[in-house]
This record gives structure tokens, C-alpha cells and sequence, in this order.
């Protein structure tokens, strides 16, 4: 659903250039993806338990784990948590279930999805560090081929994390209030590509059995 929203921003925002509003084919593939949007919103109300659940399994982290890909991790999970109930009160306003202001509780909360994207590149740049260290380390031993490819295999899969974190993390930013960075002057095509590139980089790696097993 993801990569279809965005796909359809994508290709809307490329047919309609500078036209607006868009009509006809791109106008459509737009409202396409700004349904879509709603529909992921609506079912995300369901995800508070889910991230919960994770957060207390992963706690503190593992005591063998580097102190500060723990640290970062109990950040991220917490920015992850307090998103949701914010997103939560923003959709309700918006759908007239509670009378409160939308606009603060969607600038907080994509505020704090931003600070997740943020923490999760600091984590895996943490994490490619150690690991370029552990290949220098093999390749002054005698490990066993496999040991090393289980290594290149986590490289590749930290470095895509970085890169899909990236896109999303383009388009938190352009979502913010305007005046913060590049915030609200990426054109709709733009949006669309970021983030179908982070939806296929997911796709892919949901595919290959996570972080820790991709090749």
C-alpha cells in the first residue's frame, strides 16, 4: 500500500508538471494517492499494541550489544512510541471526533517521526563503523569465508537502511511548518520518488529476512 501511494504521487506529480491543480490522469493518480495516505493513517490506529510490544521485548537492549547502538535504539523506539498516540489525536481532530486544533499534533508528530529516521541513520553509521572494523579484522585472520559474507551481507543491509531512512527523512522534513530547512518546497513528484526508492529499499529487505539475514 506503501509503495503504491507513493508510486501514484510519483507518477501523478511527473504527468501534471507545473500544471495546478492537476486534472485528468495525473489530477486522479494524485487523489489515488492522497486516499491511500488516509487509508495507512486510519490503519495505523491499530499499531500502538505492536510498537509496545516491541519496545518492552527490545527494553534496554541486549547487555552484548555496543552501548550506543543501545542507547540509540531505546531513543528511536521511544520517538516510534510517542508518534502514534500524536498522529492518533491529529486524525481525530481532522475527523471531527475531537475538538481540539489538528495542525499542532501533526507538526509533533511528524516532528518525532523525524527524530526516529534521525536516531535509526545515527544507529546504523554506528553500526557500518563496527562492522568495517570487524572486515579489517577478518582480513588479518584466518575466518572462514561464510563469517565474512555474513558481515558484507549486514553492510549491505545497514548501508540500504541508511539510504531508505534518508528519503524518509527528506520527506519528514518537507512536511514540517515552512521556514525549517527545505519544508514545504519539494513539488508532489518529488514526495512520490523518495518515497517509493524508501518502499522498494523495505520491500526488498522485508524480502531477503530482515537487517540481519540480507544479502
Amino acid at each position: 500500500v506503501r509503495a503504491l501511494c507513493y508510486g501514484c504521487q510519483l507518477a501523478g506529480g511527473a504527468l501534471a508538471g507545473p500544471q495546478a491543480p492537476p486534472s485528468g490522469l495525473p489530477g486522479s493518480l494524485l487523489a489515488v494517492s492522497a486516499q491511500l495516505s488516509a487509508c495507512r493513517t486510519a490503519l495505523r490506529l491499530f499499531d500502538d499494541f505492536a510498537m509496545l510490544g516491541y519496545s518492552c521485548s527490545y527494553g534496554l537492549g541486549p547487555k552484548d550489544e555496543d552501548v550506543l547502538v543501545r542507547g540509540l535504539s531505546v531513543l528511536c523506539n521511544l520517538a516510534n512510541q510517542l508518534y502514534y498516540p500524536c498522529e492518533h489525536v491529529a486524525w481525530a481532530a481532522d475527523a471531527g471526533i475531537i475538538h481540539v486544533g489538528s495542525q499542532k499534533w501533526w507538526t509533533l508528530s511528524t516532528a518525532l517521526w523525524a527524530s526516529s529516521l534521525l536516531l535509526g541513520i545515527l544507529r546504523s553509521l554506528r553500526i557500518l563503523f563496527q562492522l568495517r572494523r570487524k572486515l579489517r579484522q577478518h582480513q588479518c585472520s584466518t575466518s572462514s569465508p561464510p563469517s565474512r559474507r555474513a558481515v558484507k551481507a549486514r553492510v549491505k543491509a545497514e548501508v540500504l537502511s541508511v539510504l531508505a531512512d534518508l528519503a524518509d527523512l527528506s520527506n519528514a522534513i518537507h512536511w514540517l511548518p515552512p521556514g525549517f530547512l527545505w519544508a514545504g518546497h519539494f513539488p508532489p513528484w518529488l514526495v512520490g520518488l523518495l518515497g517509493t526508492i524508501s518502499s522498494l529499499i523495505g520491500i526488498y529487505q522485508a524480502s531477503r529476512g530482515g537487517n540481519s539475514e540480507a544479502v
